[in-house]
């Protein structure tokens, strides 16, 4: 006698192999946070960071509303930040402030195990061999050969040479205002560049001036420990990443100071 199977059969008992089998499935395939990036200042972007730190190199700007996978969040000296990738251009991974995203993920990052290719690559000091004293120089003064008048004094101009050239640069080096310039742009839609900057600080408030590498100034005054104003008559506005003050004055021009910048901390 033939079997006859029909379609409710077969449903009936491959119903329970796939129920069993759901579990595994929801276990190698775990939910994926997204976050959406919000309370930004109107026109204002969010910088994706190479690393958890306001100084960190900047690998993209987001603007509010852009969706990011949220691989998890940590705290760096008192902020939490958050390591993403843009849903929409998987190159786009980094670092982010946690308040600027929601929700969070309150899983631990993956940590870069990776060490930096410019550490790894970065060649070993060679130990600065000593060197000779001035009596060395002179021929360790042998009696046979004694040096000249004309030797002695040419030696001696040497060494207060360079003695001077070495407390001159480390004098400047050591200056407070000597930081290399800060991320700035003047036009709408222009790349950040840098920009030269001098500090004037009393009283806990601070002046920076910023001078524009096309000509001009811009003087931004801090109070209060934070950006208060400028010599501007446009919109003043700012947002904070850690000690990081990202400010914007008018539509178009754009400014990142560091607290240790301003205001000496």
């Amino acid at each position: 006698m033939k079997r006859k199977v029909t379609l409710r059969s077969t449903l009936l008992i491959a119903a329970p192999l796939c129920l069993a089998a759901l579990p595994a499935l929801a276990q190698d395939a775990p939910g994926t946070i997204i976050s959406v990036i919000g309370g930004l200042a109107p026109d204002d972007l969010l910088n994706i960071r190479a690393t958890a730190t306001p100084g960190g190199k900047i690998e993209a700007r987001l603007p509010n509303g852009a969706a990011l996978k949220n691989y998890g969040c940590k705290t760096v000296n008192n902020y939490p930040w958050c390591k993403v990738e843009d849903t929409q251009d998987a190159h786009i991974t980094g670092w982010a402030p946690a308040r600027y995203l929601s929700p969070n993920n309150p899983a631990s990052p993956p940590e870069d195990t990776a060490p930096p290719a410019a550490a790894a690559a970065a060649p070993q000091p060679s130990p600065e061999e000593p060197q000779a004293d001035i009596a060395a120089r002179l021929g360790g003064g042998e009696p046979a050969n004694p040096p000249s008048a004309t030797e002695i004094v040419r030696t001696a101009m040497l060494d207060a040479y360079g003695l001077a050239f070495v407390t001159s640069a480390s004098t400047e080096s050591d200056a407070p205002d000597a930081a290399g310039g800060i991320p700035c742009a003047r036009h709408i839609g222009q790349p950040m560049t840098r920009c030269a900057v001098t500090v004037a600080r009393k009283d806990g408030d601070s002046d920076v001036t910023v001078t524009w590498p096309d000509g001009g100034v811009r003087i931004i005054t801090f109070h209060g420990g934070q950006p208060s104003s400028s010599d501007s008559s446009e919109e003043f506005r700012f947002t904070r990443e850690g000690t990081l003050n990202m400010i914007r004055i008018g539509v178009s021009e754009r400014f990142e100071i560091t607290d240790e910048l301003a205001l000496g901390e």
